[in-house]
């Protein structure tokens, strides 16, 4: 039987999406475009502190990460968005880093597939490498292979390049950074990291999930996100 765009439409409707890093810059912004797409009929957002936000699709768990199996029964649903993560100088060290950019994400992914949650999709970053010398790189490489195991029926793994958070969110290094990778953009260097807005990333994200791809797993290269500015 061949499926049609239309029939598949119509299997994405009432969709229940679960959201981990909700309150982030790019899981805020996957919240927003939840709410308002038709196609999902319920949005669960799992936090550490409750956001000032109401809506008749949305439900919110406000949990304690050190407790996190005691949240595995309200992790059901049909599509799983993982944007949790954090910097190094607000973690404080490279172990708390590790806590909430790998054992967090992965404890809430395997749960997530052990519970039948069919599709499951990660923010991860340019350059990731689990045999790189460097930490991040190495840690979100190393998440990536631990994700690309576990039995979920699709896997979409977004390699982002340096992202453009909100103006109320954006720091002072930030905003230096921005303009260096403009300056070098500009000069045809250093395309492939050129800044992307978390809305343009999110907007690809819930996309990429609504398209008709049959693969079992699904990465995209910065490349492949910056085309969705295009």
């Amino acid at each position: 039987m061949v499926r049609t765009a239309n029939s598949y439409i119509e299997t994405m409707k009432n969709t229940h999406a679960l959201v981990l890093g909700a309150t982030g810059a790019t899981g805020r912004e996957i919240v927003s475009l939840l709410l308002k797409d038709p196609s999902y009929s319920k949005v669960s957002i799992f936090v550490r502190n409750k956001p000032n936000i109401k809506h008749e699709k949305l439900s919110i768990h406000q949990i304690d990460f050190s407790r996190l199996s005691d949240y595995k029964a309200f992790i059901q649903g049909d599509v799983f968005f993982s944007a949790l993560g954090t910097t190094l100088k607000d973690a404080g060290s490279k172990s708390q880093q590790y806590l909430v950019d790998y054992t967090y994400q992965y404890a809430f992914a395997k749960m997530a597939s052990e519970n039948g949650v069919k599709h499951y999709a990660l923010v991860s970053s340019i350059g990731s490498n689990e045999n790189s010398s460097f930490f991040y790189p190495k840690m979100k490489g190393a998440l990536e292979e631990a994700i690309k195991k576990l039995d979920f029926e699709k896997t979409y793994v977004f390699q982002s390049p340096f992202l453009i958070r909100q103006t109320e969110l954006i720091r002072t290094g930030e905003k230096i950074g921005i303009k260096v990778l403009s300056v070098f953009n500009q000069l045809g260097l250093l395309k492939s990291q050129k800044p992307l807005p978390v809305s343009t990333l999110a907007q690809k994200m819930i996309g990429e999930i609504s398209s008709e791809s049959t693969a079992r797993l699904n990465i995209y290269t910065p490349k492949d996100i910056l085309a969705a500015q295009l």
